[in-house]
């Protein structure tokens, strides 16, 4: 005779789910049966007052704010004229490391000890290490990059 198919936890797995059925059926009846008790009371509302706040209750037209949307701003704040501030875009540093040969180097600088990539590419004169050069910066891949270098004084 073969053996059946239906393994202990096949069954405990039907059973659970004739149970979770039968307890679902249960809930929906009983849902019905209070409907038709106390009647139906159809979709509560949620409303918001003129402070923004949940209630149960229809605002106070007469609290009511109006608001000008042409007076929303969704963006930078502009500046006053008398606002601005220079800031130098030219900055000074010494040559901390360069290789001609292959094109690259690094500036320091002068104000807050930053070390910045330089590239041949970004260079309008020639350079060494400990050069004193000006430069400005560009944002680059990997961080700030040194553009624009010309020499101050030769070391």
């Amino acid at each position: 005779m073969a053996k059946s198919q239906q393994t202990f936890n096949k069954s405990e797995k039907e059973k659970k789910r004739l149970k979770k059925r039968a307890d679902k059926k249960k809930k929906m009846d009983a849902r019905k049966a209070e409907a038709r008790e106390n009647g139906k009371k159809g979709i509560e509302f949620a409303y918001v007052d003129h402070n923004g706040h949940l209630t149960d209750t229809p605002p106070d037209p007469s609290k009511k704010i109006k608001v000008d949307a042409g007076s929303i701003e969704i963006s930078i704040p502009r500046t006053m004229p008398g606002d601005e501030v220079e800031i130098d875009p030219i900055r000074k540093g010494s040559v901390s490391f360069f290789d001609s040969s292959k094109g690259f180097g690094f500036i320091i600088d002068a104000e807050n000890s930053e070390k910045y990539f330089c590239h041949v590419s970004g260079l309008i004169d020639e350079i060494v290490e400990n050069d004193k050069v000006t430069f400005e910066l560009e944002r680059g891949m990997k961080g700030m990059n040194a553009v624009k270098v010309t020499l101050i004084k030769a070391s």
